[in-house]
């Protein structure tokens, strides 16, 4: 009778976990086939607006120009640096990569809704037209940038070589516009430039990640192996480049661990890279210099160097960048550019809309560092800049030269002209005799 019993209660218990499982299997169905139902009928929706679009519409539009909307549309309003590529944009976009083109030598990205200059590169036509990181730019000749995606503004900003082009750009603490006229150029960039401070410390400026990168700060720190004390590694309005030199600089200092992790929804685009005691050449004390037009690669160098404790970061904010572009092709002549993934720094933190925050907060001097500075809502800023359009309009602008130092070796004189450098400088003499 007890057996009976036990059998009868081990029974109920199977039946009922049978009864659980059937009903767990039924409501996943149903939720699968309600997302299915809510999918087509999302489809149907966009089809009727698109057939109503098409039949009612003022102008003469066809479905082909509508779908091209639709896109263009839902990709602007996916990110900043999320695009639709037509036809025209496709080969532009193959022609910047592959051949020669005219340029004017800046990074730009968008921040709070504007087109903002995210750094100058380092002796390009804007460089020496006087551009600074976190100029917003209002107009492109004359047509207004307020809704313009990155690549259309590229595009316009793009042309041959000394073909002239004239951007109207709005700076905090100028009361007006400001009218610039360049002259396009080829950009051929020298990356990675080397100088000393007294007999010990080495100075390295990276303004820009090329292909070179890790080959020439190698070459300049064994240069300098046998009296180099202290490193200042300058990331000042770099606004990054390839993804593999930026992880080989950090390897360059740090030994084991995470660089960079890259975690996007598709699993597959998952990444992580580490350091490897085999290629790290020194482990002097450092300091990074960083600031405003700091992005992508400069951001994971910096935070990943301040994570692992391996530099003393100080200057300013970075930029944010820290998202992963791709250009998928949807037929033969036409692309999406989608981000698919996001940079995460060693200790799990976002570069995103963040940026990296300096250990050591300095202001920039005299020096020219292009600071960005520029910060107003979202909200308060398009308004802001209409505002600023209707001042700009038939005003000519004139050119602004630069002179740059050529020297080796940095002066107390230039010292006292660039605060963050001098702060910099002062923390890494104070690291050297802590660690002597």
């Amino acid at each position: 009778m007890k057996n009976k019993k036990l059998f009868t209660l081990g029974f109920s218990s199977v039946a009922i976990s049978l009864s659980l499982l059937l009903s767990s299997s039924l409501f996943a169905e149903a939720t699968k086939k309600d997302a299915e139902t809510s999918r087509l009928e999302a489809l149907a929706k966009f089809t009727k607006v698109i057939s109503i679009v098409e039949q009612y519409n003022v102008d003469d539009v066809t479905i082909e120009e509508l779908i091209d909307k639709s896109l263009d549309g839902m990709m602007k309003n996916l990110d900043a640096h999320s695009n639709y590529l037509t036809q025209k944009d496709y080969k532009r976009l193959k022609v910047q990569t592959d051949g020669e083109f005219g340029g004017l030598g800046i990074t730009v990205g968008m921040k709070d809704g504007a087109l903002t200059v995210i750094a100058p590169i380092d002796d390009t036509p804007a460089d020496k037209a006087g551009l600074k990181a976190g100029d917003i730019i209002l107009k492109i000749n004359e047509q207004s940038t307020l809704g313009m995606t990155i690549d259309e503004a590229v595009s316009l900003m793009r042309g041959k070589v000394g073909d002239p082009i004239d951007i109207t750009i709005v700076r905090k603490g100028e009361l007006e516009p400001i009218p610039v006229h360049i002259v396009r150029g080829k950009i051929t960039i020298d990356s990675v430039h080397s100088k000393t401070v007294g007999d010990d410390i080495l100075y390295i400026r990276v303004s820009s990640f090329d292909k070179k990168v890790v080959e020439d700060v190698t070459k300049a720190i064994k240069s300098k192996k046998g009296s180099t004390k202290g490193i200042v590694l300058d990331l000042r309005n770099d606004p990054g480049g390839l993804l593999d030199q930026a992880v080989g600089l950090v390897d360059i200092f740090v030994d084991e661990g995470k660089i960079v992790s890259q975690k996007g929804r598709d699993k597959r685009e998952d990444k992580v890279y580490k350091a490897s005691r085999s290629s790290t050449l020194t482990k002097v004390p450092m300091v990074v210099l960083i600031n405003g037009g700091s992005a992508s690669a400069s951001e994971i160098v910096s935070g990943a160097l301040q994570d692992h404790k391996r530099a003393v970061l100080v200057g300013e904010n970075t930029f944010g960048k820290g998202s992963v572009q791709v250009v998928l092709p949807i037929t033969d002549e036409e692309a999406i550019k989608l981000t698919i993934a996001r940079y995460y720094l060693p200790s799990g933190r976002t570069i995103q809309a963040v940026g990296v925050t300096p250990d050591i907060t300095a202001l920039p001097g005299e020096l020219k560092t292009h600071k960005n500075e520029f910060a107003i809502k979202e909200a308060d800023l398009k308004k802001h800049l209409e505002q600023e359009l209707q001042k700009v309009d038939g005003k000519k602008s004139a050119d602004k030269a630069k002179e740059k130092d050529k020297k080796d070796i940095i002066t107390p004189e230039m010292l006292n002209k660039d605060n963050q450098l001098k702060t910099g400088v002062d923390i890494l003499r104070a690291l050297i005799i802590t660690k002597g």
